[in-house]
């Protein structure tokens, strides 16, 4: 299985940036042993287009064109399912179980999705009701990739 993080905006040389890449790096290492061939994180530029609802199109159609065919595709939406590390997990297993080769984690920007883009999902994925900056969400997604790895590959970095 292949994980995409797609996600509008780049992440500037930093603290920001070294953390997101250790959990990623960290995840696609530990995942092999469970059959995750890699972990890529995609980034397009935000739109400059100066209305909300045109960036919001163009941005949605950046990220549509990263998505790979039949992957499960979780958005990340302050709207949507607030999951525990381990019910994450459990989603991640089935997938594999179901034969899903891709999953895509998809961030938008400020102005959010386009419907075209959002009916896509196969589940929207919170972390809790509070607003994140766009590069949290990035580096708490990778981290809870890391998580599920470990939970699904019995390391124990992940106490209950």
């Amino acid at each position: 299985m292949r994980i995409v993080v797609a996600a509008v905006g780049r992440l500037k040389r930093g603290p920001e940036r070294d953390l997101a890449e250790r959990y990623r790096d960290r995840a696609a290492k530990s995942g092999r042993i469970i059959g995750i061939r890699s972990v890529e994180v995609v980034e397009i530029a935000e739109s400059r287009a100066r209305e909300a609802q045109r960036r919001m199109l163009e941005e949605s159609i950046a990220l549509a064109n990263i998505i790979p065919g039949g992957a499960a595709v979780v958005l990340l939406d302050p709207r949507g399912e607030n999951l525990d590390s381990p019910s994450l997990t459990a989603r991640l297993h089935g997938w594999g179980d179901a034969g899903r080769a891709d999953i895509a984690f998809v961030i938008g920007g400020p102005d959010g999705l386009a419907p075209s883009l959002a009916e896509k999902a196969t589940i929207r994925l919170a972390f809790g009701a509070a607003t994140w900056p766009h590069q949290m969400v990035r580096i708490m997604l990778l981290e809870q990739l890391y998580r599920a790895v470990t939970i699904q590959s019995g390391h124990p970095y992940h106490r209950e």
